[in-house]
């Protein structure tokens, strides 16, 4: 159980038993979580046979990609970035002595029109950020192969051939799903005529990470992303893809980018979601679905906060009755703040007064933001457990002596104890 905050030097005696009933149900179990693992594996299974992926939420998509790096790679390239209201290019250049030296990149925003608007549209402003990229950097005579990381969910048909599924995120673009995103970036790339480049692979952003990894960590065999979405990658066999239409050829294996976003959309999660996941997901565009990201990701971890805290105030758990007005907008508690709240010491409360401040409230007292702090513990600590579940499915599924597991994604690289949190909680599955 998480260790309510104990503001030290400070006048207020904080009781906390009653708080702790009313949000015990954010606390999960050592069985719940081990249940939760249970669940993951019988339903990447169901993803992975061929009678019963057409019913499966985990579609465990084949990628194509077989072989890993060895840290023998060398080259130009060109890299393209897409999964977010941001996407990214670099040119990369892997020369003989130190590779990592020559990078260059760029962060290009996707405007809400745009996430929102036709799919040509989204691919013309991706075309036009390139261009200007290659030729900020004088190689846009050149003709360079970019690898394309898309991380929404895709039915792979082929290393440059890739149909989206659905939007998620907050995307919903028109006239994309169902496409080949490939096509649609070459064709709006074409349709320019002033730079020549050739998407030479089509990956997701797990995929990208466990490759990215496996460069340095030859034993990498597992790829979590958790960001603004959930999801994971890892190495299998390919006996074990029912659904494989690929020669048989070494490497016998293929890495599967699970999309696992979309766990519990059948209900094998009800027994760990909350009131306030319910509520939440009613609010969503894509109600119903990606139930497991919903519970993890950075796009939703703030917006449970929010939830539990209007929850509270409504019941005079915080704020002593005073109103409650600023909670009331949905996303306006953003999950950025969890992690600056937590970023303090214990008993240290500056960057929860200065967001509070910062939301409207200015009648505030430390019991409430220490009774803030313990909900946001509770709430980034259930993600980081079940997060680590999943990585406890993997590793078990995989079952060599040792895996290198790459993770990335603004909430493992920004939370403070996110990291550690995980590390915790597979160690202690040992």
């Amino acid at each position: 159980m998480v260790a309510p905050a104990n503001p030290e030097n400070s006048q207020c005696i904080i009781s906390y038993s009653e708080l702790e009933e009313r949000c015990s149900n954010l606390i999960l179990s050592d069985d719940q979580i081990e249940r939760v693992s249970a669940t993951l594996l019988k339903e990447i299974e169901n993803g992975l046979r061929q009678k019963t992926n057409g019913e499966a939420d985990i579609k465990c998509y084949p990628t194509y990609v077989r072989n890993l790096p060895n840290g023998e790679e060398r080259g130009k390239f060109l890299a393209l970035d897409l999964g977010g209201t941001n996407f990214r290019v670099l040119l990369i250049h892997l020369g003989e002595a130190t590779p990592e030296k020559e990078f260059a990149s760029r962060i290009f925003a996707v405007p809400h029109q745009i996430m929102t608007g036709p799919g040509e549209a989204l691919f013309d402003h991706i075309a036009e950020c390139l261009a200007l990229f290659v030729k900020e950097y004088k190689v846009d005579k050149e003709v360079i192969p970019l690898g394309f990381t898309f991380s929404f969910p895709c039915r792979q048909e082929g290393l440059t051939k890739a149909r989206l599924v659905q939007w998620t995120k907050g995307f919903t673009c028109a006239n994309v799903e169902g496409e080949d995103v490939v096509e649609l970036l070459q064709r709006a790339i074409h349709k320019r005529g002033d730079v020549t480049i050739e998407v030479m692979a089509v990956l997701n952003d797990t995929t990208g990470t466990l490759m990215a990894c496996a460069y340095k960590q030859p034993a990498c065999r597992i790829g979590l992303i958790v960001g603004t979405g959930l999801n994971a990658c890892y190495v299998e066999k390919l006996d074990n893809i029912e659904r494989w239409d690929g020669d048989f050829d070494d490497p016998k294996q293929c890495i599967i980018n699970t999309e696992w976003g979309a766990f519990g959309d059948n209900g094998c999660l009800d027994f760990v979601r909350t009131e306030y996941d319910k509520a939440l997901d009613a609010a969503t565009l894509n109600r119903g679905r990606q139930l497991y990201e919903k519970m993890v990701s950075g796009m939703y971890m703030g917006e449970i906060v929010r939830q539990v805290l209007v929850s509270l105030a409504k019941d005079g758990f915080i704020l002593n009755g005073s109103p409650y007005d600023h909670l009331l907008e949905p996303g306006k508690f953003f999950t950025k703040y969890i992690s600056e709240i937590e970023d303090n010491p214990e008993g240290d409360f500056t960057n929860c007064e200065c967001i509070l401040e910062e939301l409207g409230f200015m009648d505030f007292t430390l019991e409430d933001c220490a009774k803030i702090r313990y909900v946001c513990q509770l709430v980034s600590r259930r993600a980081a457990f079940m997060a680590a579940a999943g990585v406890a499915t993997l590793i078990n599924k995989i079952n060599e002596k040792h895996v290198v597991v790459a993770v990335d994604g603004s909430v493992y690289r920004f939370h403070p104890h996110f990291h550690n949190l995980m590390v915790q909680k597979n160690q202690s599955a040992d």
